[in-house]
C-alpha cells in the first residue's frame, strides 16, 4: 500500500480550518469522490453559513467542483446511488438534498428534489436498494465463462413497482430515532414519511442501514455508551393508498464484549464507529469503542441457535416432522488488541464471496480485494484488517508517521515506535473504491490522499498471477459497467500486452450474446490499457478509431431497421437490396440508358488532385493524472491547477486541437465551450453546430456519455 497523489487546497491561514468539524467522503461506482472539508468559507460574509460539498473525479483531481450546498448545518453524510449519477447530502438540522448533474458533467451539479425531518440530526442515511446483486467467485476465477466467474445473486428490491421494478428512493436514521423514507414517483413527484424505530424513542449517535434478501431494510443504533446495547431493527417499506407506509420491528440486540471484560470494562467508554460489514448482509456488524487514546475492534455475526427445551418437556416422544425452535443471537467473531485511536474506518464495497471454497482459493492465490477493512488512526498510520479475522494484512505510515530513511506508504516488517502523534496530522474520512483496489482520505488540514492498495497486499506474485488478478478484476468492471480507474492504478508499462491479449482471448470465449453487449466496453478497455505505454499508444489510435466506427455502425443500423417487418425471415439489410434491385431495374425500363457527357468525365479525373483529405487525430490527448503515477513516487497536486500530461505520440498543446465525436477540427485556440471524457480524454463542442436532423440524432446518442461509456467533463476554452 503506497501513496499515488496528494491533491491540497491554496494554502490558507490557520484560522481557516475548524478543526472540531467531523468530515464525510463517498465513492461513487464511476471512481467520482464526494467529500467535505473542514475550510471555513472565506468569500462568504458569514463563514458558517456555507457548508460545501467537493466532487471530484480520480483522474482530474484538481478540477474539483465546489458545491455551496445551501445545508445551515454541518453535512453529516453523503450517498451515492447505484449508477453513480445522483449524490444525497443530508445535515445536523435534518435536511436531506438530492444531487444530479447539470447538462451531464461531473462538474456541473444542481439540487432540484429535497426531504427533511426538521431539527433533528441526520446519523444514518442510505439509497433503496435496487435489487441488483452479484457475487464474485475467486474459486472460478480460471473459468471461461463470466457467468461463473460473477453470478447474479436472487435479491429482492426495497420496494417494487407494478412489474417488479425497483422504486427509487432514500431513507434516513435521525439522532431522535426516527426513520425517514422519501420514495420517488414515476411521474418525479417525492413521497415522504416518518416513523419511530421503536415505541420508546432514543437518542441515536450512530447509525448504519444495511440490506436482506427479502427486500428487508435492517438499520443498526446505539447511543454512542459502550455501556448500552447495541439495537436492531427490520423496517418494511410499503405504498398503500397513494401514501408511504413503514413498519418497523425490534431485532435481538448486542453487548459489546469489552465492556463485559474485567480488564476493559471501563477502559473505552464510547462507541465511535459502527458498521455493518456489507450493505447486503445484515448479518455482520463492525463495532469500534474508544477513549481519548486508543480504541478497541469488534466483529460480531448473527446466528440462528436452537433453542434449549425445559427439562419438563425433554421426554415428551418428538411428534413426526417437528423441528427443534430456533432463536437468533448475536455472536463475536473476533476482537483486536488495544489500538491507537481509530479516526476513520473504511469497508470494502467488492461483493466477493465468502464461502469456505473461495476464502481458501483466495489464500492460496494471494487475492485480497474485497477481504480487507481500513481503520486510520490519530497518529496518521492506515491498517487494513481481514474483514473475518481482524488480523493486519497491510499498514500505511503517513508522511508524519514515517520513520527515517523509509518513504511514506511503504510497509515494514520491523515494528517501530510510532511518531506522527506530535504532528497530528490523521484522516478524518475514508472510503475504498469499488473494486478495493484504491484508497481515498481525507485528513484533518483538508488534503485528499489516493492510495494504491495492492491486489496480493504487498506479498510477492509471479507476474503471470499478477496478471490473472488484474485480469480479474477488469472483466468484474466489463460485466458491471464501473469505471477501471483504479484497477489501472496497479497497470505496469510492461503489462500492457499481455493483458490486452489474454483480455481477447476471455473476451472471445464468451457466447455471441454476452459478446455484442460488452463489443464496445472492451474496445473501451483496451483503449485505456494501450495508452499506459509509449510502446502501444498507436494501439490505443486504432482502438479509438475502432469505437467511432462501432458508434457509425450502430446508428446506421438503427436508422435501417423499419419498425414493422413484413417478411420477419428477412433481414432489414436484405430488404433494402431488394428494393434498390427493383428501383434499379424500373428505372432501367423506363428510360433508355444514355453515355455520360465527356466534359464530365474530364472533370471528374481532376478530382483526386484538387480533393483534401484533412488528417484527423483519432487519439484524445490525454490529459489526466495516470500516465504521471507509472512512478513509484507520489505526485503532489493542488486544486485548482492543472497539471498537464506527457502526450504519447508528442504533440505539443499548440496543435490543432480536434472535435473527437463530429471529426470536425475546433482550431488551435478553440473558442467553444467544450466538455472532454474523464475515461479517455474525448473532446467534443458542448453546443451543436450543426442543424440537419441526422447529425442531430448522431450528437443526441452521446448526450450522458462518451463513445467509451465514459462520463462528460465541462472544458473551459482555452483548454480544449
Amino acid at each position: 500500500m503506497d501513496l499515488a497523489y496528494v491533491c491540497e487546497w491554496e494554502k490558507r491561514p490557520k484560522s481557516t480550518h475548524r478543526p472540531s468539524i467531523p468530515l464525510v467522503c463517498s465513492w461513487s461506482c464511476r471512481n467520482l469522490v464526494a467529500f467535505t472539508t473542514d475550510l471555513k468559507n472565506q468569500d462568504d460574509g458569514d463563514p458558517d453559513a456555507s457548508h460545501v460539498i467537493h466532487i471530484m473525479d480520480t483522474e482530474h483531481p484538481w478540477d474539483v467542483y465546489s458545491i455551496s450546498s445551501g445545508h445551515a448545518e454541518v453535512i453529516s453524510c453523503l450517498e451515492w446511488d447505484q449508477s453513480g449519477s445522483r449524490l444525497l447530502s443530508a445535515d445536523g438540522d435534518g435536511h436531506i438534498k438530492c444531487w444530479s448533474m447539470a447538462e451531464h458533467a461531473v462538474n456541473s451539479w444542481e439540487s432540484l428534489l429535497s426531504s427533511s425531518v426538521e431539527g433533528d440530526p441526520v446519523v444514518a442515511l442510505s439509497w433503496l436498494h435496487n435489487g441488483v446483486k452479484l457475487a464474485l467467485h475467486v474459486e472460478m476465477s480460471g473459468s471461461t465463462n463470466f457467468g461463473e466467474k460473477f453470478s447474479r445473486v436472487k435479491f429482492s428490491p426495497s420496494l417494487s413497482l407494478f412489474g417488479g421494478k425497483p422504486m427509487e428512493g432514500w431513507l434516513a436514521v435521525t439522532a431522535g430515532g426516527l426513520v425517514s423514507v422519501s420514495l420517488l414517483k414515476p411521474g418525479g413527484a417525492l413521497l415522504t414519511a416518518s416513523e419511530s424505530l421503536c415505541r420508546l424513542r432514543g437518542r441515536v449517535a450512530l447509525a448504519d442501514i444495511a440490506f436482506t434478501g427479502g427486500g428487508n431494510i435492517v438499520v443498526a443504533a446505539a447511543d454512542g455508551g459502550a455501556s448500552s446495547p447495541v439495537q436492531f431493527y427490520k423496517v418494511v417499506v410499503s405504498v398503500v393508498s397513494e401514501k408511504c407506509r413503514i413498519d418497523t420491528e425490534l431485532l435481538p440486540s448486542l453487548f459489546l464484549r469489552c465492556t463485559t471484560d474485567p480488564l476493559r470494562r471501563d477502559k473505552y467508554p464510547a462507541v465511535t464507529h459502527l458498521k455493518f460489514l456489507t450493505r447486503e448482509n445484515s448479518e455482520q456488524v463492525l463495532l469500534c469503542a474508544s477513549n481519548q487514546s486508543g480504541s478497541i475492534v469488534e466483529c460480531w455475526s448473527l446466528r440462528k441457535e436452537g433453542l434449549p427445551v425445559n427439562n419438563i418437556f425433554q421426554h415428551r416422544s418428538p411428534v413426526v416432522g417437528e423441528k427443534q425452535p430456533t432463536i437468533l443471537k448475536w455472536r463475536i467473531l473476533t476482537t483486536t488488541g488495544d489500538l491507537e485511536r481509530v479516526s476513520a474506518v473504511a469497508l470494502p464495497k467488492l461483493p466477493i464471496s465468502i464461502s469456505n471454497t473461495d476464502l481458501k482459493v483466495a489464500s492460496d492465490t494471494k487475492f485480497c480485494p474485497g477481504l480487507g477493512l481500513a481503520l486510520a488512526f490519530h497518529d496518521g498510520t492506515i491498517q487494513i484488517l481481514h474483514r473475518l479475522s481482524l488480523h493486519t494484512m497491510g499498514v500505511f505510515y503517513g508522511s508524519a508517521a514515517a520513520p527515517p530513511g523509509q518513504r511514506p506508504g511503504e510497509e515494514s516488517a520491523v515494528k517501530r515506535q510510532r511518531t506522527g502523534g506530535a504532528h497530528g496530522l490523521h484522516f478524518k474520512a475514508l472510503q475504498f473504491s469499488w473494486t478495493s483496489l484504491a484508497l481515498a482520505g481525507v485528513d484533518n488540514h483538508g488534503k485528499l490522499h489516493m492510495l494504491r492498495v495492492s491486489p496480493s497486499m504487498g506479498q510477492v506474485l509471479e507476474m503471470n498471477t499478477t496478471l490473472r488478478h488484474l485480469l480479474f478484476l477488469l472483466e468484474y468492471c466489463m460485466v458491471t459497467g464501473y469505471d477501471w480507474w483504479d484497477v489501472l492504478l496497479h497497470v505496469q508499462p510492461g503489462m500492457v500486452h499481455n493483458l490486452v491479449d489474454k483480455l481477447h482471448e476471455e473476451y472471445m470465449r464468451q457466447n455471441q450474446a454476452l459478446q455484442q453487449v460488452l463489443a464496445t466496453r472492451i474496445v473501451a478497455v483496451k483503449a485505456s490499457l494501450c495508452k499506459l505505454s509509449t510502446a502501444t499508444a498507436a494501439r490505443a489510435c486504432d482502438f479509438h478509431a475502432k469505437l467511432l466506427l462501432i458508434a457509425v455502425s450502430s446508428t446506421l443500423k438503427s436508422l435501417l431497421r423499419p419498425h414493422v417487418l413484413n417478411t420477419p425471415d428477412k433481414s432489414p439489410g436484405e430488404r433494402l437490396g431488394e428494393i434498390c434491385a427493383k428501383n434499379a431495374d424500373s428505372g432501367r425500363e423506363d428510360a433508355p440508358p444514355q453515355e455520360p457527357d465527356e466534359s464530365l468525365i474530364d472533370e471528374c479525373c481532376l478530382l483526386p488532385s484538387q480533393l483534401l483529405v484533412p488528417a484527423l487525430d483519432w487519439l484524445p490527448v490525454n490529459d489526466g493524472v495516470m500516465v504521471k503515477l507509472q512512478g513509484k513516487q507520489p505526485v503532489r497536486l493542488r486544486f485548482g491547477k492543472s497539471a498537464s500530461s506527457p502526450d504519447p505520440l508528442g504533440r505539443s498543446a499548440g496543435s490543432q486541437r480536434t472535435d473527437n465525436l463530429r471529426c470536425v477540427h475546433m482550431g488551435v485556440c478553440p473558442t467553444e465551450d467544450s466538455k472532454a471524457c474523464t475515461r479517455c480524454g474525448c473532446v467534443t463542442m458542448l453546443r451543436s453546430p450543426n442543424k440537419s436532423n441526422a447529425m442531430k440524432q448522431w450528437e443526441q446518442r452521446w448526450i450522458k456519455n462518451c463513445l467509451c461509456g465514459g462520463l462528460w467533463r465541462l472544458v473551459p476554452p482555452t483548454l480544449a
